[in-house]
């Protein structure tokens, strides 16, 4: 066993798959704000959250300057996946987009996520190049593909307690009606939660978890296509989770221009003193003091080494 603490950072990510699934239960609502670098996943944890999910448009943002257009490659969402679960102890929801390609494809994503300490994979029903749920020209492959996609990634997973998420675009081109006919057959190939992307009111969002017979997750996207309700509205409703996925990013960018705008203003961020966490805040949050004790640890065998040298 090993006698020293290593920080997060660098040890070996294991699965959190077990308390993300152990952590669903019947009642009980997950909120899951969105994250998509190690700062944001550590405040996250910080604040108390049950579980973390890492927003494809967010890295998009954050990691390529683009948004939600399909830029990103399986390797950059799989190394932002490996570097958030590296930094955290909570189970992590990874958006994998269309599982990047054919069912050879869906079942490398699954493999790779897997490997990486990730607790729930999310795949989508659309075609390639694909677009954020709540925008327009959204194409969708048949529910016989995508039926295909659940298939390989169930099949594919290690850990049983690994969940996957199968997400349908359906409504917003085709209704409701259609959406919820995709959700069972997605639920039928074996996904543990279905995720209906985009209803448009309060009506369709309660046949969402009527209808379904599994548990279900909502989107809740600051000025999109689905209705925001309080955290208690939802788990009322009977969603299972509920995702935030860019209200941190659209809070960081928010903030940053009122920040660097008051620089150029005043010459100082003085001003921003109350709303920022200290120097010694920031460092802390990604374990600090362990480094420097971990370093020290190793660092005194050099000098025992020196002083028998010396001896």
């Amino acid at each position: 066993m090993r006698s020293v603490d290593f920080p997060l950072s660098l040890g070996a990510a294991e699965s959190r798959a077990g308390s993300l699934r152990d952590a669903m239960q019947p009642g009980r609502m997950l909120m899951t704000p969105g994250v998509f670098d190690c700062l944001t996943a550590r405040l996250a944890e910080s604040c108390g959250f049950s579980a973390m999910y890492m927003t494809g448009s967010g890295v998009s943002i954050s990691r390529l300057g683009a948004p939600d257009v399909a830029l990103l490659s399986f390797a950059e969402v799989l190394d932002q996946a490996k570097r958030i679960a590296d930094v955290t102890t909570l189970p992590v929801i990874a958006d994998a987009d269309t599982g990047y390609g054919g069912p050879l494809n869906v079942i490398r994503t699954v493999r790779e996520m897997e490997r990486a300490g990730i607790a729930a994979i999310q795949i989508e029903d659309q075609d390639w190049p694909k677009r954020c749920g709540h925008e327009l020209g959204r194409k969708l492959v048949s529910c016989e593909e995508m039926v295909g996609r659940v298939k390989a990634a169930v099949d594919t997973r290690i850990n049983p307690d690994l969940m996957i998420i199968a997400r349908t675009d359906a409504r917003t081109m085709y209704g409701i009606d259609e959406a919820l006919e995709r959700g069972h057959a997605y639920a039928a190939a074996g996904a543990d939660i279905v995720f209906v992307e985009s209803p448009e009111s309060i009506e369709e969002m309660q046949r969402v978890t009527r209808e379904l017979c599994l548990p279900t997750l909502v989107n809740q996207v600051e000025g999109g296509r689905t209705p925001l309700l309080s955290a208690d509205e939802l788990q009322a409703m009977g969603f299972g989770i509920a995702i935030y996925p860019n209200s941190i990013t659209r809070l960081f960018g928010h903030m940053g221009k009122l920040l660097f705008t008051e620089m150029l203003k005043s010459g100082s961020t003085r001003t921003f003193g109350d709303r920022m966490l200290d120097h010694r805040a920031l460092w802390e949050l990604f374990e600090y003091s362990k480094f420097i004790a971990l370093e020290k640890h190793y660092l005194s065998n050099i000098s025992v080494c020196e002083i028998n040298r010396g001896a």
